[in-house]
């Protein structure tokens, strides 16, 4: 197609699947890996085909014997008093927890993740993992050693699917987002000693025998604030570690889970308090 007619007049660009396989493998991403996909569809430009095609496109790339992650949290289902109805009034968040469908891994929607991550949780051979707020999708050969077990108490720590994903030594991918989307960064935050952390109690609905429970258990508040400052610290500092490219409007950037959570675990207890 002429390069003329690959762009509107908005600027969004035009992409296709082969663009989309094509700056995949550009960065590095190889038939048998295991990938972690944070995706903003919009910032792409225009995708002919949209989520569906963006899906189609990863998976071939990493193949029959490759593993696709993607965050599928629910965090609409915490207690609303952490903050996650910050728009509803206070006086609605005791019908909020006695009536917040409880959930199911099959159906319940994801908050905020976008549409791709949305269209892949719902995707032929994926599964899903079983945290009530913090779950993750996954499809492929270790989707299923990825997934099991999500104990509600260890949101992102060594047996959560994060622990789990860097014990495979997998990429993460970045479409058109920055690190403050980056979860695997959540892992350092486990991982890292410093003075403020703790644990907080939270609660969620869920099915117990299966009968729809509000149910309360404790784990380590999540602290994202700072990760665009780690992000741009591991840049700065690990230039090697990121591979870029264009995918129509958006930046794509490639690295390794091992070596990005291994350098924001010293950043953060040299930098938090």
């Amino acid at each position: 197609m002429a390069s003329e007619y690959r762009t509107a007049a908005d600027g969004r660009a035009l992409v296709l699947r082969e663009d989309i396989e094509a700056a995949v493998r550009s960065l590095g991403v190889d038939a048998g890996d295991s990938l972690m996909v944070h995706c903003s569809l919009s910032k792409i430009g225009f995708v002919c085909g949209g989520a569906q095609v963006v899906v189609e496109a990863l998976m071939h790339c990493v193949g029959a014997d490759g593993t696709l992650m993607m965050p599928s949290q629910s965090w609409k289902n915490l207690d609303p008093s952490s903050g996650v109805h910050w728009q509803e009034p206070e006086e609605w968040y005791e019908a909020i927890r006695e009536n917040w469908p409880a959930y199911d891994r099959r159906i319940t929607p994801t908050n905020t993740m976008g549409a791709v991550a949305e269209l892949f949780r719902t995707w032929p051979g994926t599964l899903r993992s079983g945290h009530p707020a913090r779950s993750v999708a996954a499809w492929g050969r270790h989707a299923a050693r990825l997934t099991e077990h999500h104990d509600v108490s260890d949101i992102f720590g060594e047996s959560s699917p994060l622990g789990k994903f860097y014990a495979l030594d997998g990429k993460i991918l970045l479409v058109g987002v920055g690190y403050d989307k980056n979860t695997m960064l959540h892992l350092a935050d486990v991982r890292a000693d410093y003075p403020s952390k703790h644990d907080v109690e939270e609660s969620s609905a869920m099915l117990v025998d299966g009968q729809r429970k509000w149910v309360s258990y404790r784990t380590l508040f999540v602290d994202g604030g700072d990760f665009e400052e780690i992000g741009a610290a591991f840049e700065k500092e690990c230039p090697d570690a990121v591979r870029r490219t264009m995918l129509g409007n958006a930046e794509l950037r490639l690295m390794r889970a091992r070596l990005l959570v291994d350098f924001a675990v010293q950043w953060i207890e040299r930098n938090r308090r």
